[in-house]
């Protein structure tokens, strides 16, 4: 059985381009802004960071604050804000 494709949400979409908006005004590789969060003790490769901001692999709550605290800003920078609204989710969704 084929693996089920993987969706990032609204949510997981704004924080992808919020991570490469701050990374980048930072003057952080991938490479570099990996070893920060690694050094905040979350374990983080380059591949992975950089597969988070292709969407193409979730990035969960751990990784979120960990990114964060390694860019020097609130995990609620990263989640959007006024600039950036996410759509609201019915509760019928899937």
């Amino acid at each position: 059985m084929p693996p089920h494709p993987l969706e990032i949400g609204p949510a997981g979409q704004a924080a992808a381009r919020a991570l490469v908006r701050t990374r980048t005004a930072r003057g952080y590789s991938q490479r570099q802004l990996a070893t920060r969060v690694t050094a905040q003790g979350r374990r983080m490769t380059f591949t992975a960071l950089s597969r988070i901001e292709r969407r193409a692999r979730r990035c969960d709550i751990d990784d979120l604050v960990a990114i964060a605290a390694a860019l020097g800003v609130s995990p609620c920078a990263l989640l959007g804000g006024p600039a950036e609204p996410l759509e609201p989710v019915s509760a019928g969704a899937t």
